[in-house]
């Protein structure tokens, strides 16, 4: 464990160096808004680290606005000042990796937003995936084994449902530290994943029946003992 916290405080690390260099490259070069940035070859060679580094402080600086990556062309400038890239990059240089609590409250928030415009919005497709991510998961919590991934694809389901893109785009972009965090402290545990099934099959019907204030009212109630769970403390 103590391993891989290591690793992943290295990699962060190398992350927010390679963004400061990128920063600090399209000053020196007084790159301006459409300009082309080097390869991310030539960017791995002159940082001195792996392209898939390179490309991962890329795709994070495109989700902030900051850079714009169009296939078979390169990546490229966004169409933002200077002032306000750099101050923008010094924030994001701040920003700490989102701690366990902070990442479930954003999940709630995020869910109870997304299981009520999922019961308006969803179609009969919609249905049916989350029906088979709710099979999954109760397939695997019978069988004893952990469910944690297919938990998460029945949210997952659920957000992509609501018909919101940036909603679903925020609980992909937060999904990987989830289940690192749930494996790490052992979140689900039997009890809880018995639980599961039965909150799962009561938020599937809401949103089945089309009952917004329903769906949110079983949500919450879903995520009551997580939400205890980070403060007890």
């Amino acid at each position: 464990m103590k391993i891989e916290v290591l690793a992943k405080t290295d990699s962060h690390n190398i992350q927010k160096s390679i963004i400061s260099k990128i920063k600090d490259l399209i000053n020196i070069k007084n790159l301006e808004p459409g300009d082309k940035l080097p390869s991310e070859r030539m960017l791995s060679e002159k940082f001195g680290v792996s392209r898939s580094n390179v490309r991962e402080a890329i795709q994070k600086l495109e989700f902030y606005g900051l850079l714009d990556s169009i296939p078979q062309s390169g990546t490229f400038v966004a169409n933002i000042g200077v002032i306000a890239m750099n101050g923008m990059i010094e924030d994001i240089l701040r920003l700490d990796e989102p701690d366990f609590k902070s990442l479930v409250e954003t999940r709630i928030l995020l869910e109870l937003k997304t299981v009520r415009l999922a019961s308006i919005r969803r179609s009969e497709e919609d249905l049916k995936k989350i029906k088979e991510s709710l099979d999954a998961y109760t397939s695997k919590v019978l069988d004893g084994e952990d469910a944690v991934q297919e938990d998460l694809l029945f949210h997952l389901a659920i957000a992509k449902a609501s018909g919101n893109s940036m909603m679903n785009t925020f609980m992909l972009t937060i999904i990987p530290e989830i289940i690192t965090n749930f494996e790490k402290y052992h979140v689900c545990d039997k009890g809880l994943a018995q639980r599961g099934i039965k909150e799962h099959e009561a938020i599937f019907d809401a949103i089945k029946r089309q009952k917004p204030q329903l769906a949110k009212a079983k949500m919450k109630e879903h995520f009551s003992v997580l939400y205890q769970y980070c403060y007890k403390s």
